[in-house]
């Protein structure tokens, strides 16, 4: 049998800053950093983002200030708000089934889906809408995330998402442009993508950095950020078989379907994408670290990439990529693992 590999210990950088109301900014030569190499960075994604090392600003470029749609690159916030009403007590365990929050789940397809628990919907192995049993398959399923997402804020919370966002993380990582889950207000109204700037992504990923503390306050508990960064769906499962039950009544999406792509095993963990091997060995990004964590969104034309081992947090949105390059992140020459050989590149200590 083909195992997950066992990710290390995650690396923080505890004793480092964070910035205040507003980033103190540094060049790239003080950082260490090589400016031709983030010049090629920029050029290569295009779109507006920032770099940060230490904790402070080095580089940026676009607008990157500006607030937009994460897309799926909001998942790993979602599942950030989901290990803090752990800690608060409001869920016993990720372990838990949602099914006390979302009760009309006992009695669907039989009883099948009472047994999905938080981690299942954390991890894309719910089998929601799918045949298999909770944890028995993978499916990148954005269905499954609109429950994750109307259970936890709705049923656990009991709060507008926006208000939640802005009291767990926004409020206290100071971030500099109001943050909401109504990203794609005007051509749908229903909410659940996050709209959010690079720059604020940025303190994003830094938390995570920090070991989940800010300016010495722990916001999240240290066995929590480890259980977001090790808790690796394993590499030898399946993806699913593609045999459609029935989901709640109206179940929305949040923007996608229910692919059967086995991209995912071995390699994601709690919406983050590790750069850890797959079931043939393969990593997602081959030019980066093994350490790195990354939040995709479409293909990662949005992404926020946390490297401990170069004490480097980097963010975007807007790249421009080729359509059929969009989800092959990791062949050698596949534009993403160009991005992170240009990151890894930057560091030049």
């Amino acid at each position: 049998m083909v195992t997950s590999a066992t990710p290390e210990a995650p690396r923080y950088i505890e004793d480092g800053p964070c910035p205040g109301a507003t980033w103190e900014q540094r060049s790239p030569r003080d950082l260490g950093l090589d400016r031709t190499q983030l010049e090629a960075l920029a050029g290569h994604v295009r779109g507006r983002g920032c770099l940060v090392r230490g904790g402070y600003l080095a580089y940026t470029w676009g607008e990157y200030t500006q607030s937009g749609d994460l897309a799926s690159a909001r998942k790993p916030i979602i599942s950030t708000l989901l290990l803090m009403a752990v800690q608060d007590g409001l869920i016993g365990s990720v372990e838990d089934p949602i099914a006390e929050f979302a009760p009309r789940l006992r009695e669907l397809n039989g009883g099948k889906d009472a047994g999905i628990t938080w981690r299942h919907l954390a991890s894309q192995t719910s089998g929601y809408g799918w045949s298999e049993a909770p944890g028995a398959a993978w499916s990148y399923n954005d269905y499954a995330l609109a429950l994750y997402f109307d259970t936890l804020f709705h049923g656990v919370f009991k709060q507008d998402a926006t208000a939640v966002l802005q009291s767990r993380l926004a409020v206290p990582l100071q971030f500099e442009v109001p943050a909401h889950f109504n990203a794609l207000a005007g051509r749908e109204r229903r909410p659940g993508r996050i709209a959010m700037s690079p720059r604020d992504n940025a303190r994003f990923g830094l938390f995570y950095l920090r070991g989940g503390a800010w300016h010495g306050r722990q916001l999240l508990r240290r066995d929590l950020i480890d259980l977001a960064l090790t808790g690796v769906v394993p590499a030898d499962l399946s993806a699913t078989e593609g045999i459609d039950t029935p989901m709640l009544p109206g179940q929305p999406t949040h923007g996608g379907g229910k692919r059967t792509n086995d991209r995912g095993p071995g390699q994601y963990s709690f919406n983050w994408w590790l750069n850890l091997p797959d079931r043939h060995g393969n990593l997602l990004f081959p030019d980066a670290p093994t350490d790195a964590y990354v939040a995709i969104g479409l293909g990662m034309t949005r992404g926020l990439w946390v490297i401990p081992s170069l004490d480097v947090v980097v963010s975007w949105q807007g790249a421009s990529w080729p359509e059929d390059d969009k989800v092959n992140p990791g062949k050698m020459g596949s534009v993403h693992n160009v991005a992170a050989r240009l990151i890894a590149a930057a560091v030049r200590r």
